[in-house]
């Protein structure tokens, strides 16, 4: 079996944060990796693929991008390329392990970039796809049919696999009952909106909300209205104010640099658009409900990992390693099926 092993070197020199080397190969449409009660013992990492992931039968603590957050028993949640994630589950009832099943779907970041894929069918998949750079929870009925679709696809059924598979994600891209996770700063790329309006408020905040002079009559006047008219229209679609918007995305890029650079406070503070060093731990500290330095030595624990003793070895490429001669694909105790 020859595996595909795509490893982007531009930010593994400075990242703390593991490269996942995904078992993704050129002519896969996507892999699915089954395993039964088999550990959460790997580091925050990320990669280039997409990855559906479904935990059934633990509960544990979920993170994503700057998302910390438990999950109990349950949990489907849809990974857009890039993004930080780590899954931890309470995985023992005293002295006895639980029986519990996680299930994985990745697949290319080109899958959905042909011809075909550009026809209106598609539209609401490739938004999903777009959006989920923060990270998509997903809740309700449409959990319980997206469930059921995915234990589906474990089983090896040839072209019925690929067809179900888009099935499945045109029945997501659907769904009203979902939660992104990460704040917009932490992936500061911009999400798709019906309104034309919102839409150009929204990426020129995400493209400008470093500076540290930025206002909201900026974003008023670039799409001609008055601040008080603004100021209702922005919270219509975003449930926040403008000013409640702008620090959570300040905080989300603040927390990416914490995790992913070693620049002091202060730097970090100003590159996110903070110019008053008080003010930021305060409002970070509310946000975050820890000080920044706090919030790095928390995660920064989480990166710690002994990657040679890795069951599934070579899956995680060690930060600022320069050797990419050793990786290779290994056996291990997760079922990994290639469609």
């Amino acid at each position: 079996m020859k595996y595909n092993f795509v490893v982007f070197l531009f930010q593994l020199m400075s990242l703390n944060i593991f490269r996942e080397i995904t078992p993704l190969s050129q002519n896969d449409v996507f892999v699915i990796l089954d395993s039964f009660s088999n550990g959460f013992d790997y580091p925050i990492h990320s990669h280039p693929e997409y990855e559906l992931n479904l935990v059934m039968g633990v509960s544990g603590v979920r993170l994503v991008g700057d998302s910390t957050e438990r999950f109990n028993e349950y949990d489907l949640v849809l990974l857009g390329p890039y993004l930080y994630h780590k899954w931890t589950g309470e995985e023992y009832e005293g002295d006895k392990l639980k029986k519990y099943r996680v299930i994985t779907i990745q697949f290319s970041l080109d899958l959905f970039e042909g011809p075909m894929f550009q026809k209106q069918r598609f539209y609401r998949i490739k938004a999903m796809l777009d959006n989920s750079i923060r990270g998509i929870r997903f809740e309700g009925d449409v959990f319980k049919e997206a469930m059921k679709k995915i234990i589906n696809l474990t089983r090896e059924r040839g072209f019925a696999n690929v067809l179900e598979f888009f099935e499945l994600l045109d029945l997501l891209a659907g769904s009203t009952q979902i939660r992104y996770l990460a704040s917009e700063g932490f992936t500061p790329a911009t999400l798709r909106w019906e309104s034309k309006r919102i839409q150009q408020a929204y990426n020129y905040i995400i493209n400008n909300f470093a500076e540290t002079k930025f206002k909201l009559n900026d974003v008023a006047a670039l799409i001609n209205m008055s601040e008080s008219a603004f100021s209702h229209f922005f919270r219509k679609y975003t449930n926040k104010s403008f000013t409640e918007f702008l620090t959570d995305v300040r905080i989300g890029h603040t927390c990416k640099l914490l995790l992913s650079t070693d620049e002091t406070i202060s730097q970090i503070a100003y590159k996110s658009g903070f110019n008053n060093i008080a003010n930021f731990n305060r409002l970070f500290k509310k946000n975050k409900g820890c000080t920044p330095i706090e919030y790095r030595q928390q995660h920064r624990e989480k990166t710690k990992y002994e990657w040679q003793e890795e069951i599934n070895m070579w899956q995680f490429l060690p930060p600022n390693s320069k050797n990419l001669d050793m990786v290779g694909p290994a056996i291990n105790t997760t079922k990994v099926t290639h469609i």
